[in-house]
Parts: C-alpha cells; sequence; structure tokens
C-alpha cells in the first residue's frame, strides 16, 4: 500500500436528530482550515432551507478535510447522512463508502432509537466505530453514567471515549486524532478493474446529475467511458474531482479515494444509488454488493387548489424527480378534487418534506389525500394484483382476502411510560414481540404493528404520553393477511373518492363516525339536507345530516287557516326535493384537509 493510501480516513458521522452531529462537522470543518472563518455559518453542510429550520440533514452530503499532524498531512474524507429512518438505505450506501463511523451521543440523553438503528447498519459493514459524547457542558448531562452504557454496548473503554461540546468547541482535537488513530486507512487495489461506489447523486440545472462516488478498485480520470453496471447505461466522463465546499477538479480519481464524477446524465432516475460504476472497455465482472431498489412505502394523491395549476404541479414534480430519485408518481383523476397525481414515498417524513417543498420552491398549492400503504389483493380466481388507492379496490365479490404491510417497531423509552405505550401498540394492533433493558431506566419494546397504522397519530401521540422522551425507530418485516375492508364516505349517496380508506373491520364504525361528525361541522348548510353516511359495500355504518337552511315560508301568514300553512309548508317540502335531486353538494378544501389531520380520536382516550 502506498504512503499516500496511509493518510486517507473515510468516515461518516452517525447520530439520533438533535444530537449535534452537523455541529460537530461544523467545528471539524473549522478545525481543520476547510472554509475560511467569514464563510462558516452553522449547519454549514446542510444546504437545504428546510434542513436548517428543522435541523435535520435529508441529504447525504460529502466534504473533505485535511488535518495536519507531525508525521504528514492526512486527508479526512467526511460524509454526513441523515438520520431518519425513511433514508436509512441512503444511509446504508454512504457507511459501504467509508472505514469508520463516529458514534455521536447526547450526554444528558443518552442512546436513543435512530442511533441505534444506524449504529447497527454501521456494525454489519464492519465499521471501526467511534464513540463520542457530546453537550458535556450541559446542566443535566451526566458523561460519565453514558459513558459507561456506551462503553458497555460497544465494548470500548469508557474512559477512552472523547468528551466534547460540538457548540463550545471543546475537545474537537481528540476526535480528529481517533480519527487518523483507530479508522483504518482504505484497503487499495489499483491494477484490477474500475469498481466505484455511487452513494449519491445531485442534480445541477448546469452540469447535470454530479455522483458522488468512493473508488474501491481502479483508478478514473476524464476521458474515459464509465458503464452503470445496474443499468448498463454507458457515459463519456468529462470531469473528477473532490469536495471541499465546492467541487475541486482532479486529474484522477484512485482507489481508497472518496470524490464526484460529471459523466453528462441528464436525468437522476438514470442513477440507481448503490449502483457500481465500472469502465466500458475494462469492465469489472461483478458489482459490489448491498443494492437494492428503492421502492415507496407509503402513497399519497396530489392534486393542484386550483385546477389551472395541473401543468404547474407535473413541471413541478418532474424538477423535484430530478433531485430527488426516491418519489414515484403517475396521473390519476378523482372525482372529487380533479387531476392529479398518485405519488410514492419512503415515508411519512419523505411526503412531508416533498410537499413543503412544492409549495416553497415551486410556489404550487397543493392538497394531498389521505396516505395509504400498498395492499396485496388476492383474487377468487387465484391470482394477485397490488394497489395504493382504494379506489383501484376489487368489488367484494370478486376478491378473496387482502394482505398489507407490517413493520418491525422498536420504541425507546424511560421505564415509567413502558404501560402507557404498550397501551397505545395494542390500540394500534401491534403484535408484542419483546422487550429489554438498556439499564436501569431504559427501556427497549418490540411491536410488530401495521404499516397503516403508525402512518397518522402514532408518532404524535407516542411523544405526548412520554412527554417527549421515548423515540421510534422501525423496519419492514413483510405482508399478512387481516380482515380489511374499503370505508366509503357519501354524500347524498355518492362516494367522495378523497374520502374512501382501506381499514381494519374492528375500526371501522370507529373511523366512519369521526369523518362523518367532522365533515357534519364542515360542510356548508345547503339549501337542502345533505346526509353524510360511512358505508362498507352496501351497508350504511354510520350517518349524520347537515340539516337544511330553511326560509321561513310563514312569515306572511298573520293567523289564518291552517290549510293554507299547511300548504305553503308542503309547497317548500316539494321544491326541496326537487332541489335535492339535481343540486350538488360542494366539498370546501378544509374538509379534504381535516380528515388529513384527523387523529383517531375514536380510539385514542387516554
Amino acid at each position: 500500500m502506498s504512503k499516500k493510501h496511509n493518510l486517507i480516513r473515510n468516515f461518516s458521522i452517525i447520530a439520533h436528530i438533535d444530537h449535534g452531529k452537523s455541529t460537530l462537522a461544523d467545528r471539524m470543518i473549522e478545525m481543520t482550515h476547510t472554509v475560511a472563518s467569514n464563510e462558516m455559518t452553522n449547519q454549514l453542510l446542510d444546504n437545504m432551507d428546510l434542513e436548517r429550520e428543522r435541523g435535520i440533514t435529508i441529504k447525504a452530503h460529502a466534504i473533505r478535510m485535511v488535518y495536519k499532524r507531525p508525521e504528514g498531512e492526512y486527508i479526512l474524507n467526511m460524509i454526513d447522512t441523515p438520520g431518519h429512518v425513511d433514508f436509512s438505505y441512503e444511509v446504508s450506501r454512504s457507511l459501504a463508502a467509508c472505514e469508520g463511523a463516529i458514534l455521536v451521543v447526547d450526554a444528558s440523553q443518552g442512546i436513543e432509537a435512530q442511533t441505534l438503528s444506524n449504529l447497527y447498519l454501521a456494525i454489519e459493514n464492519n465499521l471501526t466505530i467511534i464513540p463520542v459524547l457530546n453537550k458535556i457542558d450541559l446542566p443535566g448531562a451526566n458523561p460519565d453514567h453514558i459513558a459507561q452504557l456506551v462503553g458497555d454496548l460497544l465494548g470500548y473503554d469508557p474512559d477512552q471515549i472523547p468528551r466534547i461540546s460540538a457548540k463550545s468547541g471543546i475537545n474537537i482535537q481528540a476526535v480528529l486524532d481517533k480519527i487518523v488513530d483507530e479508522i483504518p486507512p482504505p484497503e487499495v487495489n489499483n491494477d484490477g478493474p474500475l469498481q466505484a461506489l455511487i452513494f449519491d447523486s445531485v442534480y445541477d440545472s448546469y452540469r447535470g446529475v454530479i455522483n458522488y462516488i468512493r473508488i474501491v478498485q481502479g483508478s478514473l480520470s476524464a476521458g474515459q467511458k464509465i458503464k452503470m453496471m445496474k443499468s448498463g447505461a454507458e457515459y463519456m466522463v468529462t470531469e473528477v474531482g473532490t469536495f471541499s465546499m465546492q467541487r475541486d477538479p482532479k486529474p484522477e480519481l484512485s482507489a481508497g479515494m472518496v470524490g464526484y464524477v460529471l459523466a453528462n446524465v441528464k436525468t437522476i432516475s438514470d442513477v440507481k444509488i448503490g449502483d457500481t460504476v465500472t469502465l466500458a472497455q475494462n469492465p469489472s465482472p461483478t458489482a459490489l454488493p448491498g443494492y437494492k431498489d428503492i421502492l415507496p412505502m407509503i402513497f399519497s394523491g396530489i392534486y393542484p387548489i386550483n385546477p389551472e395549476d395541473y401543468k404547474d404541479l407535473r413541471d413541478a414534480l418532474e424538477k423535484l424527480k430530478l433531485n430527488d430519485s426516491a418519489i414515484s408518481w403517475e396521473p390519476e383523476t378523482s372525482e372529487a378534487l380533479g387531476f392529479g397525481f398518485r405519488a410514492g414515498f419512503l415515508g411519512l417524513l419523505h411526503m412531508e418534506i416533498v410537499q413543503e417543498r412544492l409549495d416553497r420552491e415551486f410556489n404550487v398549492d397543493i392538497i394531498t389525500t389521505v396516505p395509504n400503504v400498498e395492499y396485496h389483493v388476492y383474487m377468487n380466481d387465484g391470482s394477485h394484483i397490488k394497489i395504493e388507492s382504494p379506489s383501484k379496490l376489487p368489488d367484494a365479490s370478486r376478491y378473496d382476502y387482502i394482505e398489507e404491510p407490517y413493520v418491525k417497531v422498536q420504541i425507546f423509552t424511560p421505564k415509567e411510560f413502558v404501560g402507557a405505550m404498550m397501551t397505545l401498540c395494542d390500540e394500534k394492533r401491534g403484535e408484542f414481540t419483546t422487550m429489554e433493558y438498556i439499564d436501569e431506566n431504559k427501556v427497549i419494546l418490540k411491536y410488530e404493528i401495521p404499516l397503516a397504522e403508525i402512518m397518522f397519530d402514532f408518532y404524535d401521540r407516542l411523544k405526548s404520553v412520554s412527554r417527549g422522551y421515548a423515540g421510534l425507530d422501525y423496519e419492514p418485516c413483510g405482508y399478512r393477511r387481516n380482515n380489511l375492508v374499503k370505508l366509503d364516505i357519501l354524500l347524498n349517496g355518492d362516494p367522495v373518492d378523497a374520502f374512501s380508506v382501506i381499514i381494519h373491520k374492528d375500526k371501522s364504525v370507529q373511523y366512519a363516525n369521526a369523518i362523518c361528525v367532522k365533515l357534519k361541522e364542515l360542510i356548508p348548510r345547503q339549501q337542502f339536507d345533505v346526509a353524510i353516511q360511512g358505508a362498507i359495500g352496501g351497508k350504511i355504518i354510520s350517518r349524520s345530516t347537515v340539516k337544511a337552511v330553511r326560509k321561513d315560508v310563514l312569515a306572511k301568514c298573520y293567523g289564518g287557516d291552517i290549510t293554507r300553512k299547511r300548504k305553503l309548508l308542503e309547497k317548500q317540502k316539494e321544491g326541496k326535493k326537487r332541489m335535492k335531486n339535481i343540486g350538488s353538494v360542494e366539498v370546501p378544501q378544509k374538509a379534504f384537509l381535516a380528515v388529513l389531520s384527523l387523529s383517531d380520536n375514536s380510539s385514542s382516550a387516554e
């Protein structure tokens, strides 16, 4: 191995949300003088406004730092990864590009759900783990206790764990020294055919798609023709280089290096994260392991509030797809909402971010339907179909049963909230798996729960019953058969497809009652009675009525014969009947939004 490669360290930072990952990255960038002091800002690598506002990392980022020690200049390639469970595949590919990981743990809060989840990913990738205790200067910090816990978890000497404050800049150098001393340099094979892992890609409106790569073996330079091993597509390389804060072109990238490649790729969907890049002339016989297609977990309809904005929404989604290959969409039509799109997302946070970006970056006013998961419907003839919208469910007489996706859920909670957590999981049709104590005060509860049940208010209620102390992590664990039915909401006998849901039969009456009551409050009164009904097939299971606005036709009758009054009332009644037959009910925008935010009040009596 050349001396040059001995001085390279590729590492990632993993941490729970708000444990100081981005702040630690800022201090390391500052200490290595990667960025001039007058250009430093907080959350320097988080370049989206959304990332800064929410204090989360949405996209993976990479930066090259030079750390000077007496024996030489070390090149530290840091890959900053998202922490949220929705982006776990991105995290796993970023970790595959590294030899080590820094595990940042808050000295006042200890180990949390997403920390452990990403830690397991790092261990699966055989990374060297360096634990770091952050926020030691907070009044509630308990570094000795937390260091012991982390040391026991990793088999690491608690006294050797660096204790830092990323915000105040305390002891940051100790972390840099640990990276150099403990993380191994990359294993290098410059002679074999090129193998490079794509761990992320971004779209630049001037240069096209920029692929972030880690060279595993071989070398790559401008002018060579590359081949994507998954798609088989071939491109001519126009530029390679490394990252400081901007792209820094280099004549060549060799084994062990992390950098970028520009190759006239026009759309980000042509690039698959986790794919292997090789040379077209001398291809590698095997691809790097770990690649998988990113599949959406939840689906929702996206419609423009103003029908004239349909084309703008399509353009916005196409541009968003350039920067976010995980979103998928196709056109669909709703009787209630008109023309729109059916979009697939990695999870609820991903869906929320896409909605925010459509609003902020493209100024498109949208409305989204109730999120759904993908169901497997087994037909009477033995075939099965996949549906992600209730409107696509065949008639009940045509199918035998429906399967829904389940997830393995890990809840990290202080022990005094265990009872409340178990009650919550039971309400959500959870199946208890196991319970483990991390220490004398903290517990991991493991459940298997239908994905549809944790999509709405599960996380909010988890936080409220634990006063904010509980954390959540989940991963898919297959499909199971359940007693699922399609619930339609009818207005004057006509189904409103935007309100339709697929739901467990035991919960259908509660949900239907809750929606009927909510819509009664929100649908304006008409000149006729409006019946709001919840129906499964032809059976009505819930009803409420918006009473008609009535004109006082008897106002002109001062006394007089009762038959005259009856005649006027009968005439009014006939008019109402005729109006009901030809009149249509306008459903206001806020009614759709209210159903989206409808928490399971029917089942949430805490």
